[in-house]
């Protein structure tokens, strides 16, 4: 991004019509002036005279942009951005967009006993559990992940197998977060969130308590908690790429956008097929 004398006075989620002309040189001053008076951009005044825009914003300048560059007349485009903005959350990259992050597997934990001492299964051979309680608290587990595959109707199945591990082992890390993404899918966010909290406090190496947690955060405003989150969920497994994206993000919309540019870059070697790879491009240069 290019800065002027006056933008070093300003948080840096403000980008000025200098800025804008810079990263889209199709979009004139005139251009910008029927965003704002369509209601498509809603500029801040950082000084006498001197507009600025934020990084949601410059989603709706890039569209425009693209659209202008296709020839596509300038009243069809504000139309087509003028629908899009009634129906498309995501023109705000709300995370809740995003599946949240699922555990797959059982992980081992520390009281596991040696295989030595476990006790031994039917033949002889010993069990990868330590105990029988633990053992069908692991069933459960299964049971709920087997069913929780997308389907709605399953949904509730699901979450009582979980609940069923949990009440056998309260302390079940995997079954903890993945009923606090079905909670998270359903828009009961404090109840999804008091569990992810709960996750991360029994293990704080949970990469997907630290991501889901992050994407509340993110999609409630919460800014600072969100980077937070989602620079413990990066530490923890950098190689997932919308850990990167959002943490870049939230970056941007704070106002650090030299630490947001690996991000992007990240974000665009790790998915060089992914849906905001353009605009990762362009916020990386």
């Amino acid at each position: 991004m290019t800065s002027s004398p006056s933008d070093d006075a300003r948080p840096r989620q403000f980008y000025s019509v200098r800025d804008v002309r810079n990263l889209y040189p199709a979009i004139t001053d005139n251009h910008l002036r029927y965003l704002e008076k369509w209601g498509l951009v809603r500029p801040s005044v950082a000084s006498p005279g001197e507009r600025c825009y934020t990084f949601t914003d410059l989603t709706t300048i890039k569209q425009l942009a693209a659209e202008l560059e296709r020839k596509v007349p300038l009243k069809t485009a504000l139309h087509a951005l003028h629908a899009a903005h009634a129906g498309q959350l995501e023109l705000d990259f709300h995370a809740s967009g995003t599946a949240p992050a699922k555990v797959l597997a059982l992980r081992a934990r520390q009281q596991l006993k040696p295989a030595a001492d476990r006790a031994p299964a039917a033949g002889g051979i010993p069990s990868p559990f330590p105990d029988p309680q633990t053992a069908l608290a692991a069933k459960y587990f299964l049971e709920g992940s087997r069913l929780d595959d997308g389907d709605e109707k399953k949904m509730e199945e699901a979450a009582a197998a979980y609940r069923k591990a949990l009440v056998i082992d309260p302390d079940l890390v995997p079954a903890i977060v993945n009923l606090a993404n079905i909670h998270y899918a359903r828009d009961e966010l404090i109840e999804a969130q008091a569990l992810y909290e709960r996750a991360i406090g029994l293990d704080g190496d949970c990469f997907e308590a630290h991501f889901n947690l992050a994407n509340i955060h993110h999609d409630l405003g919460r800014y600072p908690d969100a980077l937070i989150c989602y620079r413990d969920a990066v530490a923890l497994n950098p190689g997932y790429p919308d850990a990167h994206f959002y943490l870049a993000v939230t970056l941007e919309k704070t106002g650090h956008s030299p630490e947001a540019k690996p991000h992007w870059k990240a974000y665009q070697e790790l998915a060089p097929n992914g849906e905001w790879v353009e605009l990762a491009r362009e916020f990386s240069e």
